[in-house]
């Protein structure tokens, strides 16, 4: 790993006495990224709906809820334990819990590997041991493959580290039937190609940010302009394959119509982008793309769960 020049973490914070226990309660919370986890379970309660063929069994999609929450939420307390140090440096993420001591790092640490086991459990009795496997697969490579390895070490850290963030997909997938299909695997890909085009614009913003602590985001060693035309090219794969659930026979009209029309908004969106950058504009305007991005994956799988019923 990189080494960043900070002060200890517990120095940047307070004895624990003077945090309330309310404080400390949502300095936990905030350790899982609970806005983050939004997203993720955005993408499997819909796959649960289509691999159903209508309304799964709701005790079914609770389960895979809180195991999907328990389990980012391990993998994202652990990534913070283990990013304290140049979270502590970062403008974006100097009040994180173990940045200001409101929770200690063995505290976090305990805390990531408790919620990694207790999920992995819960998915196991409660839904099928399939399910659990890739939960924990996902937790795993978050933390081990994505944190430990690929972030501070090479520009594609967001490409292949994202692996973790399609997951959920093929666990809503298996949670509903015990299996995978290629419905599951085209939907992973989607995602698969989502998460560039979706955290490059954002990282266009901070570069400054990661490149104060050596992490190599491809916004920090590439121009504007190249970064802009990668955005691009994953984006058109992107909405290409979202397009196959329809010829495949997984999907009817009115998802074909959704994600047909909002891959075309994302695609005029991106290549808005690549304009300004190769215009070389003062203002990227970079965040309508990242702010569009989240909408995008919304509609996509608000009408993966919808289509069952009207297709």
């Amino acid at each position: 790993m990189t080494a960043v020049d900070s002060r200890p973490v517990a120095e940047l914070g307070s004895a624990s006495g003077r945090w309330t226990p309310r404080a400390r309660f949502w300095a936990f919370v905030a350790l899982t990224k609970p806005r983050i986890i939004e997203l993720l379970l955005m993408t499997t309660v819909p796959v649960m709906f289509l691999a159903e063929g209508g309304v799964p069994e709701p005790w079914l999609v609770l389960a895979t809820c809180l195991g999907g929450y328990l389990s980012a939420g391990g993998a994202n307390a652990l990534n913070m334990y283990i990013d304290r140090d140049i979270d502590a440096v970062m403008e974006r993420t100097k009040n994180r819990p173990l940045v200001t001591g409101v929770v200690r790092p063995t505290e976090g640490l305990v805390f990531g590997i408790t919620l990694a086991v207790v999920s992995t459990l819960w998915f196991g009795l409660l839904v099928n041991w399939l399910s659990a496997a890739l939960s924990l697969g996902a937790l795993l490579f978050y933390v081990v493959v994505y944190t430990m390895w690929l972030k501070r070490r090479t520009s594609q850290n967001i490409v292949w580290g994202g692996i973790a963030g399609c997951l959920p997909v093929l666990i809503g997938w298996s949670s509903v039937t015990g299996s995978l299909s290629w419905a599951a695997v085209i939907l992973f890909l989607v995602i698969f190609f989502w998460t560039p085009p979706h955290y490059w614009p954002l990282s266009m913003r901070v570069q400054d940010d990661y490149a104060k602590v050596g992490v190599p985001m491809l916004p920090v060693i590439a121009g504007n302009l190249a970064v802009a035309r990668q955005i691009v090219a994953y984006s058109w794969v992107m909405v290409v394959v979202s397009l196959l659930l329809w010829p495949l026979g997984y999907a009817g009209w009115f998802y074909t119509t959704v994600a047909a029309a909002a891959g075309i908004w994302w695609l005029w969106e991106a290549h808005a982008l690549q304009a300004r950058a190769r215009a070389g504009a003062a203002r990227l305007k970079e965040m309508r793309l990242f702010h569009w991005s989240i909408t995008y994956v919304s509609l996509v799988f608000l009408a993966v769960a919808i289509d069952p019923f009207v297709s």
